[in-house]
């Protein structure tokens, strides 16, 4: 049986991985009797954890939320992973959290085992911060953007077009996607009664939420898949299929999220969708690749591309 100490650690854990617990199944997570548990309990609520116990045929226990954040039980590989995202975080796209992050950082690193620390600390000592550059997004409208999606809460916003317009939209947010590069939300226009999906840098929200909606059934299972269909080809005026003569890993570690889209056709190719503002941008765009490709459609991206050949051919001598 475990220590005391080792038991309730592993207990407060339990209560944070999910909502509820009965007790006859946290006493088969820790080995233990019902009795036990419940002892167990009263001394985490001793030691200041607000653990909500219930009674009758669906009765349990759960872990209240507290005013206060309670100490964080974490893992080797959960510990590394929260520095490593707290060091991403340090250099990202989300404006003024930077500094934040290494704050939090900092107190991490002084509380880390030494094992972890080594590991931890050569990510650090090799990584160079590159500059970000272009729009970024404030925190707090990043923040009650996704409180909007969990909420169901309609938003009202002023929207820049990629042609510097602005617009003002009423949208229904479903879903915040990041490219690691830039944010985007997954809304229904209500104007448009269409599914739209929009850069968060442009937004400006205004200050007011709007009424609840019930959520609608996602337009694709794939959710991700059609946010990338969405800023790589769908928000272009001209769409190519291609079919690239590389397996579906090597083309996704070239192709980027915000770039096409891809599906494997067998072991050596896979197709890419993908768009551009003109057929010579996606011709270059897609020779750019540096990978062997031959053109589905359209029939003129296909003209473009010979002429192309023919002309890098004669300027190769």
């Amino acid at each position: 049986m475990m220590e005391n100490s080792a038991r309730l650690l592993r207990l407060l854990s339990l209560l944070r991985s999910r909502p509820d617990w009965s007790g006859p199944d946290l006493a088969e997570q820790l080995g233990v009797s019902p009795r036990t548990v419940r002892r167990d309990v009263e001394r985490l609520r001793e030691a200041g954890h607000p653990v909500h116990a219930s009674t009758g045929a669906s009765g349990g226990y759960r872990l209240v939320r507290g005013a206060s954040l309670p100490p964080l039980l974490l893992d080797d590989d959960e510990a590394v992973a929260v520095v490593v995202g707290l060091r991403t975080a340090a250099g990202g796209t989300v404006a003024g959290i930077e500094e934040t992050s290494v704050r939090a950082l900092a107190k991490l690193e002084q509380v880390l085992p030494a094992r972890l620390r080594h590991r931890a600390g050569a990510l650090g000592e090799v990584t160079v911060a590159l500059p970000v550059r272009g729009e970024t997004v404030a925190p707090d409208d990043l923040a009650a953007i996704a409180a909007a999606c969990r909420s169901s809460h309609t938003l009202r916003f002023d929207y820049r077009t990629h042609d510097g317009a602005e617009r003002t939209r009423t949208a229904q947010p479903h879903r915040l996607a990041c490219t690691g590069r830039r944010w985007y939300l997954l809304a229904w226009d209500v104007e448009r009664a269409d599914w739209r999906t929009y850069r968060v840098d442009r937004i400006r929200l205004h200050a007011s939420a709007g009424p609840p909606f019930t959520p609608r059934e996602l337009p694709d299972p794939d959710v991700a898949a059609y946010i990338s269909a969405g800023i790589s080809t769908r928000a272009f005026t001209h769409h190519a299929v291609v079919v690239l003569h590389a397996p579906l890993e090597v083309a996704a570690s070239v192709v980027g999220a915000a770039e096409g889209v891809l599906e494997a056709i067998d072991a050596e190719t896979c197709r890419l969708t993908t768009g551009a503002s003109s057929i010579d941008a996606l011709a270059i765009h897609i020779a750019f690749m540096d990978l062997d490709f031959e053109v589905e459609s359209p029939p003129e991206l296909a003209d473009r591309v010979r002429r192309l050949g023919r002309r890098w051919t004669r300027a190769a001598g």
